[in-house]
């Protein structure tokens, strides 16, 4: 029997990739055993699951650090997500693992983010009894919410990788560890473009000795840094000992600089009690959700389908469920006046 073109790809990986590498002939399998695809191997198929889901669609109007930008020039998640992709690939095509493995997962580790970032985060972290983790919502999305509730049925190494990508322990694959890495040299990085472009700060004012060891610009850094992880990979990922300090002092000047700064996340109350009324409305609201998340509540309860209703908002539906709740109309600018 002439063989499928997925066939010659998982024979292909035995071929190419390291002994190190996830295989994709060699997954642990689906939380519902599936066919086969004839063309694609099960990491592809997820990847593509993910790319084509509701909540990846959703990423592109919500918050990565700055509130309400003004302006198309800022990350959003999804710009986030696909740089976090682009870094994780070129270290796996480098070390010889899993490209497509490490794809899905990438693409997939922030589709249970809230709406304004991590201030949704925390807002839904106060109020929900089981408290709120965006990565362990990540899991809970395409387990449980996409599709109906249907989940998108992903692979384990796909769904460890996800839950895996930010605390806790590390993923058991190499690639969800790329993954978790990629994450934090993408986001420190395009946070420092992102305040430079609102005028918080300039790339002049990170310390000499951190722009000496890892460059003078967001292009340099992030080579520097993928350059490092590939010579220093072997057994598990890591920057090496040439950046690892500096990179974890820059972490902290972003902290300082930006992810605590007034400046920028002066708007960040507003949000976290935005986020709290919908909460409460919805608790005594149940029947005003839309009709998943009410079969959410039928099974699990109205406080876990309050949390993944909130959870799944983008910033301006947030905003828009807001004003017609709470605002009067006649208080509201009518457009064009």
């Amino acid at each position: 029997m002439e063989k499928t073109i997925r066939e010659i790809s998982c024979e292909n990986e035995h071929k190419i990739l390291s002994p190190n590498a996830c295989f994709a002939d060699e997954s642990r399998g689906r939380l519902h055993p599936e066919d086969e695809c004839e063309m694609r191997t099960c990491f592809q198929r997820d990847r593509d699951r993910v790319i084509h889901s509701n909540s990846f669609r959703r990423l592109k109007h919500k918050t990565q650090v700055f509130l309400s930008p003004k302006g198309d020039y800022y990350r959003t998640r999804l710009t986030h997500t696909l740089e976090v992709a682009q870094i994780g690939r070129t270290i796996a095509v480098a070390l010889g693992l899993n490209e497509n493995l490490t794809e899905a997962i990438a693409l997939g580790h922030d589709l249970g983010h809230t709406p304004f970032g991590h201030a949704g985060e925390r807002a839904l972290n106060s109020v929900c009894s089981d408290g709120f983790r965006h990565y362990e919502q990540s899991l809970r999305v395409v387990d449980t919410i996409e599709k109906g509730g249907r989940g998108l049925n992903l692979t384990l190494e796909v769904r460890d990788g996800i839950v895996c990508h930010t605390k806790g322990r590390e993923a058991f694959t190499l690639e969800g560890r790329i993954v978790r890495l990629a994450d934090r040299i993408a986001y420190i990085n395009h946070d420092i473009d992102d305040a430079v472009h609102a005028g918080i700060m300039k790339e002049t004012d990170i310390p000499d000795d951190i722009r000496d060891a890892l460059g003078q610009n967001k292009s340099q850094r992030i080579n520097k840094l993928v350059s490092s992880t590939i010579r220093n990979s072997k057994n598990d990922i890591i920057v090496g000992e040439d950046c690892a300090d500096a990179f974890a002092t820059l972490h902290s000047f972003m902290f300082d600089r930006v992810y605590t700064n007034p400046e920028c996340k002066g708007e960040e109350t507003r949000a976290v009690e935005m986020i709290k009324w919908l909460y409460e409305y919805f608790l005594s609201r149940p029947d005003e959700m839309p009709s998943d998340y009410k079969n959410i509540m039928d099974r699990e309860g109205v406080e876990r389908a309050a949390c993944d209703y909130i959870a799944g908002m983008t910033d301006r539906y947030a905003v828009d469920i807001f004003e017609s709740l709470f605002i009067p109309r006649s208080w509201m600018v009518v457009k064009g006046e």
